[in-house]
């Protein structure tokens, strides 16, 4: 599960970006891939019209996806929780109150291998919205590649 503040611009995209990544590599019956936000300002909406055009510009549908609230139960049932900042990763581990799950949850941008930061930013308001596609593009692409290291094994 892809985790952003709104369920509205990041996390869409990176769940939009990692489904199509699945489908390429003929992985979408293996790995579940969902998202959702730490607020419930967009739950049931589309993703922001802008990160929409930007991801159809890539060839990545999100017309499919609509904003939901992370839940406790969603720590129990994801075996992988991504969020975009450090807010987010304060908001999830504070569903986390025996912190069972904290090793289910990380930050996506650890995955990019050619980032010095952690965080991917909010282009809700800077409007950066085709440099943060740039960034869950390379941060998916790394994650997929470990992640299929992990199907591959016996």
């Amino acid at each position: 599960m892809f985790v952003c503040l709104g369920n509205h611009c990041r996390s869409p995209l990176a769940h939009g970006y990692f489904q199509s990544l699945l489908e390429k590599h003929g992985l979408e019956s293996d790995i579940e891939v969902a998202s959702s936000g730490t607020s419930g300002w967009h739950i049931g909406e589309a993703p922001d019209p802008r990160i929409s055009r930007v991801a159809r510009r890539h060839g990545v549908g999100l017309e499919h996806i609509r904003g939901q609230k992370i839940t406790k139960a969603d720590l129990r049932t994801c075996d992988l929780i991504l969020v975009m900042d450090r807010s987010n990763l304060r908001d999830v581990l504070s569903l986390d109150r025996d912190s069972r799950y904290i090793n289910k949850v990380s930050l996506l941008r650890t995955f990019d291998p050619s980032s010095m930061d952690d965080e991917i930013p909010d282009p809700y308001y800077s409007g950066i919205f085709e440099e943060v596609y740039t960034i869950v593009s390379r941060a998916c692409d790394s994650l997929l590649g470990e992640m299929k290291g992990h199907l591959e094994r016996p």
